[in-house]
């Protein structure tokens, strides 16, 4: 046999990583390493209310991916239905994270109704790292807005992204 006669493996980790947190970081760090090539798929979700516009996750997304410094790993933007977007891009893996009981729930039906539209393409759920699994990205801008410090959570550069966008939207409060 030769290496002509294996594909490369293609997953894809779609969200809106609106921030990216250290807890995506970690789930493309880790999903990297389960496939050839892994797909970042930056998406809109219609029923969230963005703090960045979409090119402006993307380029933050690839900052990130960039710093953790992995060869595999590509940013794609895509606002369509995710797997058509995964089968265009040829992949044969969604890649999901899980922090909690109640993520679970969400994806188990996720997976099932994405199975339904493609049965040619699994879905792997990675558990967050124990000491990343409260952060998520809702969480993250609601500490912004009210001003809190949500250095635990993102990366210095994403902190900054943050704090700018919290400065030109206004803070919440003043506690």
């Amino acid at each position: 046999m030769s290496d002509t006669d294996f594909a490369e493996r293609i997953g894809v980790y779609p969200g809106t990583f609106d921030p990216i947190t250290l807890g995506h970081a970690d789930i493309i760090r880790r999903g990297a390493k389960l496939v050839d090539r892994l797909i970042v798929g930056v998406t809109t979700n219609p029923s969230k209310n963005p703090m960045f516009e979409p090119d402006e996750r993307m380029d933050m997304v690839r900052r990130e991916v960039a710093a953790l410094g992995i060869e595999n790993v590509e940013v794609v933007g895509f606002n369509a239905l995710l797997m058509k977007f995964a089968r265009k891009q040829g992949a044969s893996v969604i890649v999901r994270g899980l922090r909690a009981v109640a993520d679970f729930e969400y994806e188990y039906q996720m997976a099932g109704m994405n199975q339904q539209i493609d049965a040619e393409i699994e879905t792997v759920f990675l558990m967050a790292d124990v000491s990343l699994q409260p952060i998520a990205s809702k969480l993250v801008k609601e500490i912004a807005l009210f001003g809190g410090d949500i250095a635990p959570f993102v990366s210095d550069a994403v902190k900054a992204e943050v704090a700018a966008r919290v400065a030109k939207m206004g803070r919440l409060g003043d506690y």
